[in-house]
This record gives C-alpha cells, structure tokens and sequence, in this order.
C-alpha cells in the first residue's frame, strides 16, 4: 500500500472479468440499496428549475413499487449520451452528487469532458440544476436514482471514461456492511462501462471503509492501480463539506486510482494489484 499526502463480492485474483450484458451484471451481483432514503422540500426557485431544466438535463431510473408477488421495478431506459450531451466527448459519471457544488465545478474546470451525475436526494439535485443555470454550464447531465442500476441497466458498456464515487456511506455498523456500496461485484460493474484504461476515483474518510476498499479491490484484477500519467482528466476536486467536516475532526482522507485493464489483456496471469491510495492527513 501506497500512501502519499494529497490535498478528498467478486472472486479471487485471476477469477472473475466482468460480465457482457447488463441483465446477466444485474443478475450476477444482487443487492440491497446503499444509499439512505431523504425528504426534502424544493425551494420556489428549485421548483421552476426542476420544470424548466429537468425534461432537458434528467432522467429518473424507475421507481421498485411493491406488488403481492414482492417488489418490482420497470427496466430502466438505456442513455443515449451523444445525443443526450449534444456531442461526442469523455464521460465522467459521478456517484452521489449530493448539492452538486462540487460537480459544477469539476465540470467548468474541464468543459471538454461529459459529467453524468447519479443522485438520489430531491433538493440535492434542484440545488444542482439551479449551479447548472446561473453558470451556463451544458456539459452536465443528471440521473436520479439507484447508481447501479444506472450501471447494470442505462450505461452501455464500454462508455464511460470515468467513474467518480467520492465520500460514498459508510456504514459503518457491521450489520450494515451488506449496504456498502463499494464491493468486488460492484466495482465489476464499474469496469464493464469503463472504456479500456479508464478511471475510477474514490475518496473515503472513514478508515475502516477506506481497508474494506483495499480488500474489495484486491479480489479483482480488472479494475488496478494507475499512474499519474494514465489518468485523462483532472483528479482535483473542491473540498466538500464532508471532507471539511473530516479535516476539522482530525479525520484522514483516503484517495484510490484506479484503471480498467484493457479488455485483450484481461485473463492474462497477472500480479496482485495494490491500490494507489493517497492519504490527507
């Protein structure tokens, strides 16, 4: 393991690759949800945001409704994202954009890269489309829903330049690690909608979640750590008020890179990876 100061279940290594379709990942790694459920209210302005912006910047992956037979839930509708953004360019999905302040300004600080930003919480989201208004940003779209179903189901494989998933839940009781978003399976999926090198970035402040990360990633060898130099868009990020919140307690913030192996070397022997992690003190 790695560590350098910065400024924020799968098989066994050799075993798995990532699956080819989006039913047979959806199938191959069942979950429970990973994200808590919130209520909020929109503002006035975020009520005229959302009617004006979202038929244009949103989608919402389908809501699982309860029938005698157990819950159900539509398939969702794949995305089209050079129509949808307008043009051809990388793509940068991030999970859990919460208010989106960061997210607006990932985006204005590279406006030749798509940001696909996956959301659950109401209020969050208008707060995002109001950023997107004021600063006249056109290079963010927006879902709102389960991020992995947007994996298994919206995202087409081979798609994605990169995947960011910064201060994800903890869940931190152990009774709770089951909701953990961030496991072998799902970083599986992850891979299987990264275009060859591709990035996944994640920032943790919980200690215990960042060693569960090193472990889950240890049990694939598809998604590995990757240089400086290997990373084709910015890893800067504007501090968050959770990672504030972590710096003000004493708290270390924990940082992975990692790339997709190309899709021709995977199968190959390889040696186990160890993640690039970045620590803050």
């Amino acid at each position: 393991m790695n560590t350098t100061d910065h400024h924020p279940s799968g098989g066994q290594r050799g075993g798995p690759s990532a699956p080819d379709a989006p039913a047979e990942r959806a199938r191959l790694y069942p979950r429970v949800t990973s994200f808590r459920s919130r209520h909020g209210t929109l503002t006035p302005a975020q009520e005229r945001n959302w009617e004006q912006l979202w038929p244009t910047l949103g989608r919402d992956v389908p809501s699982t409704i309860p029938t005698d037979h157990g819950p159900t839930r539509a398939t969702a509708e794949p995305l089209d994202l050079p129509t949808w953004f307008g043009r051809t360019a990388p793509t940068v999905m991030e999970v859990g954009s919460g208010t989106g302040t960061a997210t607006a300004a990932m985006a204005a600080a590279e406006p030749d890269v798509d940001v696909l930003a996956v959301e659950v919480y109401r209020p969050g989201i208008g707060q995002l489309l109001g950023l997107i208004h004021r600063t006249g940003l056109t290079n963010v779209r927006i879902v709102r829903g389960d991020a992995v179903v947007v994996f298994t189901e919206m995202v087409a494989t081979a798609s994605l330049t990169g995947i960011r998933v910064f201060f994800p839940d903890p869940w931190p009781k152990s009774r709770h690690h089951k909701r953990r978003l961030l496991t072998a399976g799902i970083l599986l999926q992850m891979a299987d909608v990264l275009i060859d090198d591709g990035i996944v970035h994640i920032a943790t402040d919980h200690a215990d979640y960042a060693e569960w990360i090193a472990a889950e990633i240890a049990e694939q060898d598809i998604l590995v750590a990757a240089a400086p130099d290997e990373v084709p868009f910015s890893l800067d990020r504007p501090t968050t008020k959770f990672e504030g919140r972590a710096e003000r307690e004493g708290r270390v913030v924990t940082e992975f890179v990692l790339r997709r192996r190309p899709r021709d070397e995977v199968g190959a022997p390889t040696e186990p990876s160890n993640p690039d992690i970045k620590e803050t003190p």
